[in-house]
């Protein structure tokens, strides 16, 4: 296997400390909150997750045209709220008046779209946070994780190259995710941007590549699309340190019955 050019001596820290649970629990990532049983990218989708114990709540993150941070996966507010238009395109006074939730159900109606400030606000130290960035200005981003006190309690993932430069070049510190299925993926995820966690599917888990991400203190992300008991077997039994999840509430209940066999079998 190739290996880039002195990048094994590239130790670098794990920035997630303090998980519960212990220290070989799989940590949850639960991708919009609890996204089946509430609105996504609500708070009352993040609190099912704090109520089960789920370590991460993932958020994608836009920035109004007054620059104001936004969690909410489209681009449009079309999909999940009563209103319409880009987000960037709308002022701040316009997407806190909107209803986020009636779209799933009458249980949620009034349901805000979060601002980001005083969503990390509310969250810190009941659920770390994801942020999935989909757009906005870097510096403002940054300045705001900082100004939260959320630099030890995220990490970062960017779909588009761009933003990803720039977040790079004004920060090194944050922790970064990048999607690896490779071991030289992961040796240039690492060399290039200073990641710390790479996501990737069951099949990517060979030796080989499980070897370079302890060799280099990395954690595996796995994320599949199956969100089954099956799949949540299996990846528990996987290498894997953290899945990325659609159904916290399954999980649990489909990790807590694997604890409860294993008990069994020790009686």
């Amino acid at each position: 296997m190739m290996m880039r050019t002195g990048v094994l001596c590239l130790l670098l820290p794990v920035l997630i400390c303090g998980m519960a649970g212990a220290e070989d629990e799989l940590v949850i990532v639960a991708h919009r909150g609890a996204n089946h049983v509430a609105p996504e990218n609500t708070r009352a989708a993040a609190q099912v997750c704090i109520d089960l114990g789920v370590h991460y709540v993932e958020v994608d993150v836009h920035q109004s045209r007054d620059g104001v941070f936004y969690i909410m996966h489209d681009r449009t507010v079309d999909r999940t709220t009563d209103g319409t238009g880009r987000i960037a395109m709308m002022d701040s006074e316009a997407i806190d008046r909107l209803d986020a939730g009636s779209w799933f159900s009458e249980e949620y109606a009034g349901e805000p779209v979060p601002r980001l400030c005083a969503y990390l606000e509310w969250i810190k130290g009941q659920a770390k946070v994801f942020i999935d960035v989909k757009a906005g200005n870097m510096q403002d981003l940054i300045d705001l994780v900082y100004e939260t006190g959320f630099e030890q309690d995220c990490f970062f993932w960017f779909g588009n190259d761009f933003l990803l430069n720039e977040f790079r070049a004004i920060d090194r510190e944050l922790t970064l995710k990048i999607n690896a299925h490779t071991p030289d993926e992961v040796i240039a995820a690492v060399e290039d941007y200073g990641a710390s966690i790479v996501e990737t599917q069951l099949a990517s888990l060979t030796p080989e590549f499980v070897d370079v991400c302890r060799e280099l203190d990395v954690r595996i992300m796995v994320y599949e699309k199956e969100d089954t008991p099956e799949m949540y077997r299996r990846i528990m039994a996987s290498e894997a340190d953290m899945i990325n999840l659609d159904r916290p509430e399954l999980f649990v209940e489909v990790r807590d019955l694997v604890r409860r066999e294993a008990a069994q079998e020790q009686e």
